[in-house]
Parts: structure tokens; C-alpha cells; sequence
């Protein structure tokens, strides 16, 4: 039996269509890495230096498993290691989303903005730009955090310059001692 010209095309094309979708079965087949699997590579990368990679692998564990709050954790504590306050703050809110109560993710958010707001407060001080309504502002939130911590002076005279800490030490030292304030690292 003889084939017209256009029938054997069309089953030439729909056996290429076949045998493709074959060998692109096992690529189908593959299960989605886990939460662990990828933070897991997160770590190794953030281990090595590669706080980008470690970054990209969060992002994507964040993406894969919107409901885990174990990601944004550990993206806000890297921003907020590398100096990056206003991008910990916003990693370390999405932490709050899922979970209200983590005090790590609060710790991260109260230093991080008090971080921002020496830094802002400085930088008009010194462009004598710090007077009038905004200055009074301050200075009434300078002494409502004086008193919310119990201290007479927030930077003592040799810490002038805001020291880089580890919130994630800070909230474990805050547990540990049954103490929630988040501002403990500032004393």
C-alpha cells in the first residue's frame, strides 16, 4: 500500500512529535527539589562566600514554599549581616506575615530601623539640617526609647559609631534570658 505525499508527513511529524515527548518524559518526571534540598544549597553557597547564590537559592525556596517563613529568615539576617537595613527590615516583615509572634524577624526589624534612623539623623545633624519640628520629634523619640529601655543614655560615649551586631544573637540572648526587648543589643 502506497502513502500520499502528505499523509507521510504527517505521520512523519507525529512519530518525531512522539519520540520528543518521550525523551523529554524523564525531564517531566523529575520531582521539584524540597525546602531542605534548597536551603541546603543556600547554605553551601552562603558558606562560600557566594551571598548572591545563597540569595537566589532563598528566593527560590520562598517561591517554591510561600507558606514557609524559614527563607525570609535567613535572607533577612543576610541583608541585615551585610549592612543592608531597609532590605532586612522588608525580608524580615514578610517573616512576619507567617508568623506575628518570631522574635528574631522583630529583633531584626527594631535594630535594623533604629540602624536607618541613626544613620538619618546623623547625616541631617551634620548637614545642620536637624532643627525646628524635626528635631523636637526626635527628641522626644530618643527619650521615649531611653525610657522603654530603662537607660539614661542610648549610645554610651565610647560606642558613638553604631557597632555591627548579630540580630540573631541579640533575639537568642533576649529568649534566653526570658527578655523579649530586641533593643538589648543597643545597651
Amino acid at each position: 500500500m502506497k502513502l500520499s505525499k502528505p499523509y507521510r508527513a504527517l505521520c512523519g511529524a507525529l512519530c518525531a512529535a512522539v519520540l520528543g515527548a518521550c525523551a523529554s518524559a524523564p525531564a517531566l518526571l523529575q520531582k521539584p527539589p524540597t525546602l531542605d534540598e534548597l536551603m541546603a544549597k543556600a547554605s553551601q553557597a552562603a558558606a562560600g562566600g557566594q551571598r548572591e547564590a545563597a540569595i537566589a537559592s532563598w528566593r527560590a525556596a520562598a517561591q517554591a514554599f510561600p507558606a514557609e517563613k524559614t527563607p525570609w529568615i535567613q535572607m533577612a539576617q543576610s541583608k541585615y549581616d551585610a549592612g543592608q537595613y531597609g532590605d532586612a527590615i522588608v525580608n524580615a516583615q514578610e517573616v512576619l506575615v507567617r508568623d506575628p509572634n518570631d522574635k528574631l524577624a522583630n529583633s531584626i526589624i527594631a535594630i535594623s530601623g533604629l540602624r536607618l534612623s541613626t544613620r538619618a539623623l546623623g547625616d541631617l545633624s551634620r548637614q545642620n539640617g536637624l532643627s525646628g519640628s524635626l528635631r523636637s520629634e526626635s527628641q522626644d523619640l530618643a527619650k521615649l526609647l531611653r525610657e522603654s529601655l530603662g537607660e539614661a543614655v542610648l549610645v554610651p560615649a565610647h560606642e558613638k559609631t553604631p557597632v555591627h551586631g548579630n540580630a540573631r544573637k541579640a533575639a537568642k540572648r533576649a529568649e534566653e534570658d526570658g527578655n523579649a526587648n530586641p533593643f538589648g543589643n543597643l545597651k
